[in-house]
């Protein structure tokens, strides 16, 4: 265990809900915020489902199951929840001014050692540490990846501001979480993992808009050749359309035509078909 043993966790969406499980199971207290008691209970919710998961696996006990869920506090107030933590994890919407908004509030409450991470794929670390003054060197990027509990890879990304300190702190938190990392010291829209994935799945869209297969056998092509653990569509349907065609967008403005979106994936998200959230992606999941 490292220094970094209260973690608060700012979201509990699909990504910071796993983020808190995984962080209650290698045993950090952990507190989870979100902006009403409905989504804590929804977070709770899948917390609980996984963690039945793991219990049914023989991976967890019964008695593990429930000490991981009384390291865990919910509430809806992020005063509460940081005013004595060492490490905050923010996992909120994928927009600048919202993860400003946050960490901003975090900073008004959370101790002066307090470690600031970010989770975002593609965000400049260094514009969301911008808001804060001079507490941008406590902001490092915490990208982790879905789902988190299983995912061995954290990566993390370097601000202009970001102290060594604050990246060897984040490293150590990463290693608690029994987790590999590598280092984007660049704060370069998409870092590493970003632009792999997403020239990847924009193949995937092209064989697909040019009829060269189904989304099934694209994906089995890329699992069996390649070793991934999904296809790039089946990916795209599990966290959702409209979170990667904004990923895309922010890459295109960034990196130019070779991520501009395809008007494909732009229909599907307007037609509101996102993939599993929605019930239709580029697969049908009205039965899961």
């Amino acid at each position: 265990m490292t220094d970094l043993q209260r973690v608060a966790v700012i979201g509990g969406g699909v990504m910071g809900n796993g983020i808190a499980q995984l962080s209650a199971m290698k045993g950090h207290d952990v507190r989870l915020v979100d902006v009403s008691q409905e989504r804590l209970d929804s977070a709770l919710a899948s917390i609980g489902t996984s963690l039945d998961r793991f219990v049914k696996s023989g991976k967890l006990d019964a008695g593990d199951r429930a000490d991981v869920l009384d390291r865990l506090r919910t509430t809806t107030s992020v005063a509460d929840a940081v005013s004595d933590v060492d490490l905050v994890v923010e996992a909120v919407l994928e927009r600048l001014d919202v993860k400003q908004a946050v960490l901003a509030e975090v900073v008004a409450h959370a101790p002066v050692a307090a470690v600031l991470g970010t989770n975002t794929s593609q965000l400049s670390i260094t514009a969301i540490a911008s808001a804060l003054g001079d507490e941008a060197h406590r902001v490092v990027g915490m990208h982790f990846f879905n789902p988190a509990v299983l995912m061995r890879l954290v990566e993390l990304v370097v601000g202009l501001e970001t102290s060594p300190e604050t990246l060897a702190r984040a490293e150590a938190y990463a290693a608690s979480l029994g987790k590999e990392t590598v280092v984007c010291r660049k704060d370069s829209p998409g870092f590493l993992t970003s632009r792999f994935s997403a020239i990847l799945r924009m193949e995937a869209l092209h064989m697909l808009e040019e009829g060269l297969a189904t989304p099934e056998d694209i994906d089995k092509a890329v699992k069996l050749a390649f070793n991934h653990p999904m296809g790039p569509l089946e990916l795209g349907d599990f966290n959702g359309l409209d979170t990667y065609l904004d990923a895309l967008t922010g890459l295109h403005a960034a990196h130019g035509e070779r991520f501009r979106p395809p008007v494909e994936l732009k229909n599907m998200v307007a037609a509101g078909r996102l993939g599993r959230k929605s019930g239709r992606g580029f697969y049908d999941h009205s039965g899961s």
